[in-house]
């Protein structure tokens, strides 16, 4: 029986793989919430982006683990065709897990659906990656311990899906994510704990890539798709700051249809302010009120004199 060591670089693999969980988890929670209030072609694109987080983020979680996973007596190589297939079946069962959730008409079927669908694949995930695993040696697993960690994946895919429905503000979906990262961890180990290696030792080689030849490139670059989708996200308006910059421009624009209701002689005219008219004089040696000479100063109107006005203006 082989010793079995799954942190041969200490905590680091550990704590670095439980924080690629919560990264995904945290996305591809953030992108249901942004799903659920769009429409059309806008909710299936956000969908498509939390399905690929989600399972970008458990199987960059699972690998960068595996990173630190060593047996005694035997090296261990990776088959890049199942390595690869792991990856595309994560993200396609949880997409379906996803699409459960974001078109089901009736929200508590489909969490169960959702959540079920998409635990089963998180473990489906975790051991075809077992599954590539080439080492001297037989690879067998109990099966109690299976069924726990599958019901784990189940039960935190099922909580993450009930957060993305039910929580909205930044903050809860931080701490959902930081919980869904430590369940997906939890199963992660408690498979791990399932397996059980019989060496035989062996000096021939063994087929496959090693983990530094394509689990870390592969893990690094998923890593980064993650942290540039998250930045993407963060800076992408939400539907409602969408409305609010609409409404803002409505107010900001000249409304066409105002009608100007300005007397003729108080209308602007080419932009610089109006014209006033000179009011008319009366003739000279007409008396006021038995006054000759200037007329007092009321007998002028402040402003432009009406033609009406000066019809019946007279002694």
């Amino acid at each position: 029986m082989g010793h079995l060591d799954h942190a041969t670089f200490g905590w680091l693999t550990p704590v670095l793989s439980y924080a690629m969980a919560c990264i995904g988890a945290a996305l591809g929670l953030r992108c249901t919430v942004r799903a659920l209030d769009a429409t059309g072609r806008s909710r299936r694109n956000w969908l498509l982006t939390a399905a690929s987080a989600i399972g970008t983020g458990i199987w960059t979680m699972h690998f960068v683990a595996m990173l630190g996973f060593g047996v005694t007596g035997t090296d261990i190589r990776y088959n890049v065709p199942l390595t690869i297939l792991s990856l595309l079946i994560a993200m396609a069962v949880v997409g379906v897990g996803v699409f459960a959730v974001g078109y089901g008409r009736d929200r508590g079927r489909a969490l169960l659906i959702g959540g079920l669908t998409t635990g089963v694949g998180v473990a489906s995930m975790h051991y075809m990656g077992m599954a590539a695993l080439r080492l001297h040696g037989e690879v067998t697993y109990d099966p109690v311990l299976v069924a726990l960690s599958v019901a784990i994946a189940v039960v935190a895919a099922t909580a993450a899906l009930w957060a993305a429905l039910n929580i909205h503000k930044p903050a809860a979906v931080a701490l959902a994510s930081l919980v869904m990262g430590a369940a997906v961890s939890s199963m992660h180990y408690t498979g791990m704990l399932a397996v059980e290696v019989r060496v035989a030792p062996s000096t021939a080689g063994l087929p496959g890539a090693t983990a530094m030849q394509f689990i870390f490139p592969l893990a690094v670059g998923l890593g980064s798709y993650l942290f540039i989708t998250s930045a993407f996200v963060a800076l992408s308006p939400t539907a409602k700051e969408r409305a609010a910059y609409a409404s803002a421009e409505q107010l900001t624009e000249p409304d066409e249809r105002a009608v100007d209701v300005a007397p003729p002689g108080f209308r602007a005219q080419g932009g610089r302010p109006p014209v006033t008219e000179e009011p008319e004089r009366a003739p000279a040696g007409t008396s006021y009120g038995g006054l000759a000479g200037a007329p007092p100063s009321y007998a002028y109107p402040a402003g432009p004199v009406h033609p009406v006005d000066r019809g019946s203006a007279g002694p």
